[in-house]
């Protein structure tokens, strides 16, 4: 069974999705000190104190990783700044909880509270405020009564937040590419759209005209001259068929092989390359056998002659029985041979007992396909 995919659409990762709390959860390893300087100091009050909020801060932390997470699967960078001051208020009064009851143990929080503002906020922000953690926890460590020197806990805090902003500068690439690759899956789609919403009115646009016309003549045929509204109601018939054929085409992806659509791609092309076109306003009288076989014959001298004659005029002419292109540009050179595309429209015209005829104009060059 085939699967399709559907433009925009983005797998996740699901084994990532299910170990990915587990992953950010290792790194709450560097509070097990204050874990572990709480439990000793029980059942002192301040002890509890700190445990508890060592834990809170802890759990805080790792919800909001998955709340980062999960924004960024939604391809949103950054929560609101409301949300996001909340989020900074809550670590930062646990954190001065944890200093107040534990010491300078409880200092290992700081280095989430440096990753949290890299996490959040903007560079012009996030910089001074790490800067700014770092010299604090130097200069504490100097101040304070019964506290150490701590350079490696300001060393911590800087080389987190750089590892973060690499994570995170990452991931915000790699959101702007998705991004990009379903505004592209969106363009595509709507061009599609267009695309067969312009074929559906070429190609229904005069043949449901003409069906309605045909329609209103056989029923007011239909006492005076049965006869004649017997004909035009075969004829009507036929011209049903093809419409819902050329439709089939289109939706189906093959519009290169409808003889409307061919004509109106003509016109597109011709226009485009400033070459005055005359072309059939309608195919109702082509047979159905012969409507693909002339679609095919349009299709590749059109394309010759906005590619290679420097025509300034090019008139398509149908008929029951044969179509041809003609222009009035510099025809082909004595001697030369047929290129890819016309041996492939003659082989598809011999197949179907029919002929292509190629022929100079005085100017000009025409190419013909004619039914036996």
């Amino acid at each position: 069974m085939t699967t399709v995919e559907t433009p925009g659409q983005v797998e996740p990762p699901r084994a990532m999705g299910r170990l990915g709390p587990m992953f950010a959860a290792i790194w709450l390893a560097f509070l097990l000190d204050p874990v572990r300087a709480a439990w000793t100091d029980l059942p002192a009050a301040h002890a509890w104190l700190g445990l508890v909020a060592t834990l809170v801060f802890a759990a805080t932390y790792l919800a909001l990783w998955i709340a980062v997470r999960t924004d960024r699967a939604r391809l949103v960078q950054v929560p609101p700044l409301r949300t996001r001051l909340v989020w900074m208020a809550a670590l930062s009064g646990l954190a001065a909880v944890m200093v107040a009851a534990l010491g300078q143990v409880g200092t290992a929080s700081v280095v989430y509270l440096a990753v949290t503002v890299v996490m959040l906020f903007p560079v012009a922000v996030f910089v001074p405020v790490v800067a700014a953690l770092a010299v604090a926890v130097l200069v504490t460590g100097v101040a304070l009564p019964g506290w150490e020197h701590s350079p490696w806990l300001a060393f911590s805090i800087i080389a987190a937040s750089l590892a973060v902003f690499g994570v995170r500068s990452m991931m915000n690439r790699n959101l702007e590419l998705i991004r990009a690759h379903e505004t592209n899956a969106e363009l595509a789609a709507e061009q599609v759209r267009n695309r067969l919403a312009r074929d559906l009115h070429d190609i229904l646009g005069h043949s449901l005209t003409v069906i309605t016309i045909k329609a209103e003549l056989a029923g007011r045929l239909f006492d005076a001259d049965p006869e004649r509204a017997r004909a035009e109601l075969t004829d009507l018939e036929r011209l049903s068929r093809d419409a819902l054929a050329d439709v089939r085409r289109a939706v189906e992806g093959y519009r290169d092989l409808t003889l409307p659509g061919e004509i109106a791609r003509a016109r597109t092309a011709l226009a485009a390359a400033q070459i005055d076109a005359a072309l059939p306003n309608s195919t109702d009288e082509v047979p159905s056998e012969a409507r693909e076989l002339f679609a095919w014959a349009v299709r590749e001298a059109v394309t010759n002659v906005v590619r290679h004659s420097g025509a300034r005029h090019c008139e398509v002419r149908l008929s029951p029985h044969a179509v041809e292109v003609r222009d009035d540009g510099r025809g082909v050179p004595a001697g030369a041979t047929h290129g890819s595309g016309l041996t492939g429209l003659q082989e598809r015209a011999t197949a179907l007992g029919a002929t292509l005829v190629t022929r100079s104009l005085d100017p000009g060059w025409s190419v013909a396909v004619v039914l036996r």
